[in-house]
């Protein structure tokens, strides 16, 4: 009898790739420390977020391209760093879209079974996830069977809208009870469960689940399994499939 199909939904940034993984562009553009240029990595991803949140609350959507530069403008700024000329953006953006993956990420994907339909599912533009996907030497584009972008509902995660969309791209109800999503991102994971998806998080840190926001919500809100990493989240899938 064949396996039923399940379908994994991998979160790309934080969970496939390494966002820190751009302080070596910034350490080379603006001749900082490693150190430092991890730092100004970390300032960039946190007002990336902040930006999709924030915007989000206003009910207005702008592409994340365009919030990814204006993000790293705020960092600059805010670490006191010379201003990126136009075309210093657009380099630094390129380099955006060749982040390096996590370590067991193509071990990861080696592993997939047959009657797992494996996608991208990002905050990211089309054309971001893209370029990210076929630029890695590390991500074989022929492993996913599609790229989700929530620029087809103008929703940054974690808004409801974002994880309805991807359950309307997998069929019925029956169907939807073998959809997964895989995120390094807490606050993916709880829009994801409460949304009625099953949702592994990555702990890399291993410091455990200490998100509280289920509560705040009330209910069973918290990851269906927490594991180290996405070599361990496919197997875990795999186990309960």
């Amino acid at each position: 009898m064949a396996a039923e199909k399940t379908t994994i939904a991998f979160d790309l940034y934080g969970t496939l790739l390494s966002t820190d993984s751009i302080a070596a562009a910034l350490s080379h553009h603006f001749s900082l420390s490693l150190s430092a240029a991890g730092a100004l990595a970390a300032l960039w991803r946190r007002y990336q977020l902040e930006y999709t949140w924030r915007i989000n609350s206003m009910g207005i959507y702008r592409p994340f391209s365009l919030i990814t530069l204006q993000s790293l403008h705020h960092a600059v700024a805010e670490s006191s760093l010379p201003p990126i000329s136009d075309e210093d953006g657009v380099k630094l953006m390129k380099a955006y879209d060749s982040l390096s993956v996590f370590p067991e990420v193509p071990r990861a994907l080696a592993n997939l079974a047959d009657h797992v339909d494996a996608y991208v599912f990002s905050n990211g533009t089309y054309s971001m996830i893209s370029a990210s996907v076929n630029k890695s030497p590390d991500l074989n584009p022929s492993v996913f069977k599609g790229l989700l972008s929530i620029e087809d509902v103008e929703a940054y995660k974690p808004s409801r809208k974002a994880y309805e969309y991807i359950l309307e791209q997998f069929g019925g109800k029956e169907e939807r009870q073998n959809v997964w999503l895989v995120s390094s991102n807490p606050f993916d994971v709880i829009g994801a469960v409460g949304a009625g998806l099953k949702a592994v998080w990555v702990d890399r840190t291993g410091k455990g689940w200490v998100d509280r926001l289920g509560e705040v919500i009330g209910g069973d809100i918290k990851p269906t399994a927490v594991v180290k990493g996405v070599d361990e989240a496919v197997e875990e899938i795999l186990g309960r499939s």
